[in-house]
């Protein structure tokens, strides 16, 4: 539920390695992240991007709520993804050889967001 997604999705509940193709804390990739959290909040998703971007409606970026996924890229050509955490933030695994991090908006602006189903 929104609650549960909510209270999880915080940075001191979520860290790790970033590593292309990762799933696990021991190394995520952005959609392995994404994954990985809400099934912790009992919600499957798909594996990568591309797919994720259907498990939800198309909202404005100006109407997103922590728990909503951030999207870059074109719609059925996205490269990454992000878990809104409220106030233009959200947590994302950015690159191989980085750490999960929290980021703005103002700095790495989506090109859309969905609200999961």
């Amino acid at each position: 539920d929104v609650y549960k997604r909510q209270s999880f999705v915080r940075p001191e509940n979520i860290s790790g390695a970033v590593r292309l193709g990762g799933t696990t804390p021991n190394g995520f990739d952005c959609s392995g992240l994404v994954q990985y959290v809400y099934a912790h909040c009992g919600k499957q998703l798909p594996r990568v991007t591309t797919q994720q971007e259907h498990c939800g409606r198309k909202i404005p970026l100006d109407q997103v709520h922590p728990g909503d996924l951030y999207f870059w890229g074109l719609p059925g050509q996205t490269y990454h993804v992000a878990i809104a955490c409220g106030s233009g933030k959200f947590i994302q695994a950015p690159a191989p050889g980085q750490s999960v991090m929290v980021s703005d908006v103002q700095f790495f602006r989506p090109d859309f967001a969905i609200r999961l189903d």
